[in-house]
């Protein structure tokens, strides 16, 4: 049966269990599991979960570090493999929602192919000047602001409130996506701008990377019936919202409650 038990600072939160499947609300800054790259980070999203259910659980797809949102594990070897050819046959579907830099396009699809980012400690033995891998994401403009404040060469800043639907799962593909078409993610550290980071934490005690895994659809492995997936945005990205009075351009139960960042599944 779908459960949700409330977070306590020990735990994760859990957004959906069964006997196949569980899925958490991620918080922005813990790693999916153990990584070279961040070796002094001593908690991981799948210890974590282990050791919250006591029994061995199978990550299915990856957040960036500092991505919040909805994660997917597997607790058998075959639920893993079969929700693997799901991801790899474009069969489970992804929304994010993040704050950007500017007036977005109301709506459009950044077909712009990536080369893989390496990094130079865990991936020296990784084949290196690999070709561009297609990468696909559509998105949509959901509310924009204006505020009276010059930064770096324009008299005011503008900024947007976008929905993303990435077609394909390259690394940092949103982040990298949203650079390309001159929209930065506020608070990306690695492809955003510093100006409008920096402009946010002082303006409106706003750090972290305001981008957040909001929902994922896909089949029951087992069961067939159709799964939403929902977790609500961190509650700083819901206090920015409230704040622009953007409420309204999102479902209710994408907002933190105030009450903890568990939410009940919703299946169709």
């Amino acid at each position: 049966m779908p459960s949700n038990p409330s977070a306590t600072s020990d735990s994760l939160a859990i957004v959906y269990q069964d006997e196949y499947l569980v899925a958490i609300n991620k918080p922005g800054g813990l790693l999916v599991h153990r990584s070279e790259i961040d070796r002094h980070e001593t908690r991981f999203a799948v210890q974590l979960l282990r050791d919250q259910l006591g029994q061995k659980v199978y990550p299915i797809h990856r957040l960036d570090k500092p991505t919040a949102g909805v994660l997917l594990f597997a607790l058998a070897p075959d639920i893993a493999r079969a929700l693997g050819n799901s991801f790899a046959n474009h069969q489970i579907n992804k929304t994010y929602v993040a704050l950007v830099r500017g007036f977005a396009p109301l709506n459009g699809v950044i077909d712009h192919p990536l080369v893989e980012e390496q990094d130079s400690y865990t991936d020296k033995l990784a084949r290196q000047n690999k070709p561009a891998q297609p990468a696909i994401t559509g998105f949509s403009r959901l509310a924009q602001v204006e505020f009276p404040f010059s930064i770096d060469k324009y008299p005011c800043t503008r900024y947007s409130l976008v929905k993303c639907e990435p077609k394909t799962g390259r690394k940092h593909q949103i982040r990298r996506h949203l650079k390309h078409i001159s929209h930065p993610i506020i608070g990306d550290a690695k492809h955003g701008k510093g100006q409008h980071n920096r402009f946010f934490q002082q303006q409106f005690d706003c750090a972290g990377l305001m981008l957040a895994a909001a929902e994922l659809r896909l089949t029951h492995p087992v069961h067939n019936n159709a799964l939403t997936l929902t977790a609500p945005l961190p509650a700083s990205f819901t206090r920015i919202i409230h704040q622009f009075d953007w409420a309204h351009a999102l479902p209710a139960h994408w907002l933190h409650s105030g009450d903890s960042d568990t939410k009940v599944i919703h299946a169709s």
